[in-house]
């Protein structure tokens, strides 16, 4: 299993809906809203990193609202 934390930036007044939106993504383990230079965060994970690349593309950034992510990928040292 590969995770990622994914830093969103959004539009203005746009935070609750996007947050709400990506709850409901398969995949998608946690959202918080947060503040600071991003206004969500969220952790997603997937089988492989194909997949996880997937997700984040083709699901996370289709989200009407987003302006900007950022993919942190979780590695074990």
């Amino acid at each position: 299993m590969v995770q990622a934390y994914i830093l969103i930036q959004t539009e203005v007044g746009q935070a609750r809906d996007v947050a709400g939106q990506i709850a409901k993504i398969t995949g998608v383990v946690r959202v918080d809203a947060v503040t600071g230079p991003y206004d969500v965060v969220l952790l997603c994970e997937a089988k492989t990193v194909d997949e996880l690349g997937d997700l984040i593309v083709s699901k996370v950034q289709m989200v009407p609202g987003i302006t900007r992510t950022l993919t942190c990928s979780v590695v074990r040292l």
